[in-house]
């Protein structure tokens, strides 16, 4: 946890933890849900209790209009609040402090706020004035920051990894590595003949899986071509696309606006989540990246203004319909046979590893295995964790985690690459202390020791402080923000 919140940027932005809150109306209307029960307090720390509006004042000044409110966002908003709490507590006992000198020398030392390498106080001024933001807060926030950086630096200052550490840490990025490699999935292949039981079994054991939500639109991109008859994005066009905003405003549908402003003809298509229709063939004519803003739209607002890099669509929403795709539908018999070999290829795979760790499949057995399979043993050499040519970073990250003369399967999280792999030799690799690179592998090298330390004070913190979290209150505002 203390890790995560030291990394928070270090940027004038990320100190001053902007006020603008970008959806305050959520929280406008939840006083009613904490005034009954014990729902005033979401979490106690020690003895001290929090308030739920302490949690909600959190919150608000971390969402954007961006964000996807769920619950587990909320989740980790009330974690880094914990966190954030903990810290607080410590810096108290500790006596950590911010005098008004440091505190201005603190601003004056923001480049941000110079002009011609000189603290500017009109800079200054513009900055609170831009950013919606007073001087006292903006202070507060900056003096709070400041004091956390002291905290962090009692934690981790002085810390000067060895040679020896910054040299194994090069090492674990840097060693090449001999390995024989056998591409399982052109072993699996031959095995996938599955009958018509298996997948008429799977496609009523996963039914609700072909269950899709279509929504019909008509759309239309709105553009200065087609409202001025121009090129340009000048103020008549940007009028229009007001003009057509009250209009949808004061319910008026898509028909109307391009009859008004002489539009061709809309679009209409049918579509998925993915972007598909019901023949799982992909549409083309409405942008992808909109697809999920029609998908989060309720279903109420029947026709609407969407932006999005500077091109607006009208939308309109003419049905909503729940679709159980058949089993002879082309789309589901291709996913039945994706997810039957998934299946099948974790069934094989368990048992391969399975005889790895009970020490029945070593070298002779990969070598007897080829034989038996018919399949080619790829000689390879990885220079480094980076070496991505012919082995994807994932599953390099897997092979550097074992030793020299190890038999292992590494496998991507979708099973799409599969490989049993034999590492042959590790040629370790050191690094002079006079490099060009020390500098980089002994600050990477300090950062993880530095890591490792926030992890041990977690665990300390965990131990010194019981917390007690108020689920009702958490679970009401869960619920008041869906």
């Amino acid at each position: 946890m203390l890790g995560s919140i030291r990394k928070f940027s270090t940027s004038i932005y990320a100190k001053i933890f902007l006020v603008i809150v970008a959806i305050p109306f959520i929280f406008w209307g939840m006083g009613p849900v904490f005034q009954a029960g014990k729902t005033n307090t979401v979490v106690v720390i020690g003895d001290e209790k929090i308030s739920t509006n302490e949690f909600i004042e959190f919150v608000k000044l971390r969402l954007s209009s961006e964000d996807q409110v769920n619950e587990d966002l909320i989740n980790k908003l009330f974690s880094n609040f914990v966190g954030e709490k903990l810290i607080q507590f410590e810096i108290q006992e500790m006596g950590i402090t911010i005098s008004d000198t440091s505190l201005s020398k603190m601003i004056k030392n923001e480049t941000i706020f110079k002009k011609d390498n000189t603290f500017s106080r009109t800079e200054y001024e513009k900055f609170l004035v831009k950013n919606s933001i007073d001087a006292i807060t903006f202070e507060n926030n900056l003096l709070n920051q400041g004091k956390k950086d002291q905290f962090f630096s009692f934690l981790s200052g002085g810390i000067e990894p060895s040679k020896f550490m910054v040299n194994n840490f090069y090492n674990k990025i840097n060693q090449k590595r001999n390995i024989q490699l056998i591409d399982l999935n052109n072993v699996f292949k031959d095995k996938f003949n599955f009958k018509l039981e298996q997948y008429k079994s799977y496609y009523e054991e996963n039914k609700n899986n072909y269950n899709t939500i279509y929504k019909s639109i008509k759309f239309i991109e709105l553009n200065p071509k087609n409202l001025n008859g121009t090129d340009e994005y000048n103020n008549v066009f940007f009028e229009k696309i007001d003009q057509i905003d009250d209009l949808i405003v004061e319910g008026k549908k898509i028909d109307f606006i391009l009859k008004n402003y002489n539009l061709s003809i809309s679009e209409n298509v049918s579509l998925d989540e993915l972007g598909l229709d019901k023949d799982g063939n992909k549409i083309t004519s409405f942008p992808s990246k909109l697809i999920p803003k029609l998908f989060d739209t309720n279903d109420d607002e029947k026709t609407y203004l969407i932006e999005d890099s500077d091109k607006y669509y009208i939308v309109e929403l003419s049905k909503t319909e729940s679709i159980q795709k058949d089993f002879n539908n082309s789309f589901v018999q291709k996913n039945i046979l994706v997810n039957l070999k998934k299946k099948e290829t974790r069934s094989l795979i368990s048992e391969i590893i399975s005889k790895i760790n009970n020490n029945n499949f070593n070298k002779n057995e990969f070598d007897t295995f080829s034989k038996n399979e018919n399949a080619k043993i790829q000689i390879i050499e990885i220079k480094n964790q980076s070496d991505d040519k012919i082995v994807k970073k994932e599953l390099i990250k897997q092979i550097y985690a074992y030793p020299e003369k190890k038999v292992i399967v590494v496998a991507d999280i979708g099973f799409v690459e599969n490989y049993l792999i034999y590492i042959d030799k590790v040629s370790f690799a050191n690094i002079d202390a006079n490099s060009q690179d020390y500098e980089r592998y002994f600050n990477l090298a300090k950062t993880n020791i530095t890591n490792s330390l926030y992890n041990s004070y977690d665990a300390y913190l965990d131990k010194k402080y019981k917390i007690d979290i108020n689920y009702n209150a958490l679970d009401s505002i869960k619920n008041s923000l869906k």
